[in-house]
């Protein structure tokens, strides 16, 4: 078992620390600035959507909700391994960007414009780039653009096309990818120097350290409740294949019977039905006694 890193040992790949530096809007309008080569005359950080914690769900969120002047809105987010289905995780966070502001009161022709922005340790579609940038087309006529709004944007740490990006954006990535040592090197960067100031105050901080400990007690909580809850899911669904699998024997089982043995989470109600199973001598004796 890896040891958990103290908030000094830190890079900016890190969840908890990016999410720390990018609350300052300041730091989070030179960020975006340098992805979309515009300038950006004030980002409004939603705190509130940045929280580590989400009490409904018991589960740890640590992207960077923003709006600018303009009333885009944005969500970007570190991604320091490859993660099954990035692309429909793309889709999510668009959706809950518009939902919440439809929530809000927000009619469908005033939804803002919106970008969801992944931040890559790796290099998510093996082309060597450091950006990709994807909005709908259309597939007959790649002239025709839907123009609903959204944008999704992937920067890769690992791209080889340097000629092709700015040289901030080069630098940020650089920096983005470093280990501890490389990151505290001097990088010929305004905005990189900002961030490293930013990362020294942000360490130095004793409400911050305390801060990341209850953060890495929260994510200890959830994966503890993770494994809990998957081995008992594992355990219903064995227990169901095995009320059916005795059943079977029995003769033909109907399809609603599957369904409703299928679709209980009751693992204690599974386990009566396990042993009823066991002792029944036709299918609709077992029907008769649920």
């Amino acid at each position: 078992m890896s040891q958990t890193k103290t908030l000094a040992e830190l890079t900016i790949k890190n969840n908890f620390l990016f999410s720390a530096v990018m609350l300052d809007p300041e730091n989070c309008r030179g960020l975006l600035e340098i992805i979309l080569g515009i300038p950006i005359d004030r980002v409004i950080v939603s705190r509130e959507q940045c929280l580590i914690y989400h009490p409904e769900y018991r589960s740890v969120r640590l992207d960077i909700y923003a709006k600018d002047s303009r009333n885009t809105h944005y969500n970007v987010e570190m991604q320091v391994s490859p993660k099954p289905a990035l692309a429909k995780r793309c889709r999510y966070y668009h959706s809950q960007m518009d939902m919440e502001l439809l929530l809000a009161g927000t009619d469908y022709t005033g939804l803002p414009d919106t970008y969801v922005i992944f931040i890559c340790d790796f290099d998510p579609f093996g082309r060597q780039r450091y950006i990709y940038t994807f909005e709908n087309c259309c597939m007959e006529d790649g002239q025709i653009m839907l123009n609903e709004g959204c944008k999704t944007i992937f920067l890769s740490t690992r791209g080889t096309n340097r000629s092709e990006i700015s040289a901030e954006l080069a630098a940020f990535l650089e920096f983005a990818g470093a280990d501890l040592a490389g990151s505290q090197g001097e990088f010929d960067s305004a905005y990189v120097r900002q961030l490293q100031t930013s990362i020294r105050n942000i360490k130095n901080s004793r409400e911050m350290r305390e801060r990341y400990m209850i953060f890495e007690e929260l994510l200890k909580e959830e994966r503890s409740e993770g494994k809990t809850e998957g081995r008992i899911e594992g355990r219903i669904e064995a227990t169901a294949e095995a009320i059916l699998e005795l059943l079977e024997v029995l003769g033909p089982v109907p399809g609603h019977l599957s369904s409703v043995i299928c679709s209980e989470t009751d693992l204690e109600l599974l386990k009566k039905w396990h042993r009823l199973a066991a002792r029944s001598t036709s299918v609709q004796q077992f029907i008769n006694n649920m």
